[in-house]
């Protein structure tokens, strides 16, 4: 190849970029884009990325170099949970399994989905920090999911082809795709309403937690929603407890994610209860007579507690 021919070349790929450029939405990322990461002239060596740096640009954890504020806050650190009371089975008098979705855009649920740490950031430090801690694929609980097929499946990892001007060929590099919060605005909790026959009330225990998403097509339409993954949520407390939420009445002091499940402090929708066919509200009902329905069922788990008193 001639040097006219090279820059002919040259030229067409500058075009190229350009065009996919404007053609990009303009959406407002959490990261700033990344660098390439390395290249390589076969996709074999992209088919495992290095998960912890996926997951460092995920958490995106950037410390202050001076003391940001009067005093050091080191209160979250040294928290640490209560242990549930034991509940024996011969002491449940009635139990109801419930599925519920809390949507991050509501106004009691703003801190899920706030810019300084949204909980889905939460959770990806958990999982980075803490090996021991278990992915699974559904609500069941009965296949683990690895992490590694968990970050290629949030592709932000992804090969592309670019034209080497020094050897004349097109050569593969891996570069890192931004990760956007803001698609999870949905969070799947599975939970079980006991009445304890030997305490006299009624209990609250969640028994897993998923960060929902958005399934977008090839042509940009949406097909639905799924479950990223699913964590075993008694599993989890005691690294919730060690990460503070936002408080907007009073800064100095802050609940930790482990005190906004434990205390109830969202809101949600049930979605499914415990029944013969388990089926989903939105397989029958749709709109007002969905939530009509999510009422009704939230309703009946309150006065059962309610009617076993005599006043």
């Amino acid at each position: 190849m001639n040097p006219l021919q090279k820059i002919a070349a040259l030229l067409c790929l500058i075009f190229a970029s350009a065009n996919q450029l404007m053609a990009q939405p303009m959406t407002e990322s959490w990261n700033e884009p990344d660098p390439v990461i390395e290249s390589s002239e076969s996709n074999d060596e992209f088919n495992d990325v290095d998960v912890d740096a996926v997951f460092d640009r995920i958490v995106d954890e950037k410390k202050s170099l001076v003391r940001d504020g009067a005093y050091d806050r080191v209160g979250a650190k040294d928290k640490v949970t209560l242990a549930y009371d034991d509940i024996r089975e011969a002491d449940v008098f009635w139990s109801k399994r419930i599925w519920r979705e809390i949507d991050v855009r509501q106004k009691r649920n703003l801190s899920f989905a706030s810019k300084e740490q949204p909980l889905i950031a939460v959770l990806f430090s958990i999982m980075r920090d803490n090996p021991e801690v278990k992915l699974y694929t559904d609500d069941s609980f009965t296949e683990e999911y690895s992490k590694q097929d968990l970050v290629n499946k949030l592709e932000l990892s992804s090969t592309v082809e670019v034209y080497d001007i020094e050897t004349d060929q097109y050569i593969q590099k891996q570069v890192a795709n931004d990760f956007n919060p803001q698609e999870y605005q949905k969070y799947r909790l599975k939970e079980d309403w006991i009445f304890d026959e030997e305490a006299g009330q009624m209990v609250c225990r969640i028994v897993g937690i998923a960060p929902i998403r958005d399934v977008i097509d090839e042509n940009g339409l949406m097909r639905g929603q799924e479950a990223l993954f699913w964590m075993h949520y008694p599993g989890i407390r005691d690294y919730l407890v060690k990460f503070e939420s936002i408080n907007p009445q009073n800064d100095a002091i802050r609940l930790t994610w482990e005190d906004i499940f434990e205390m109830r402090f969202f809101d949600s929708q049930i979605t499914r209860e415990s029944t013969a066919d388990s089926r989903r509200i939105k397989d029958y009902a749709t709109g007002r007579e969905a939530a009509r329905e999510s009422e009704e069922i939230k309703q009946k788990v309150f006065n059962f507690e309610h009617d076993l008193w005599s006043y």
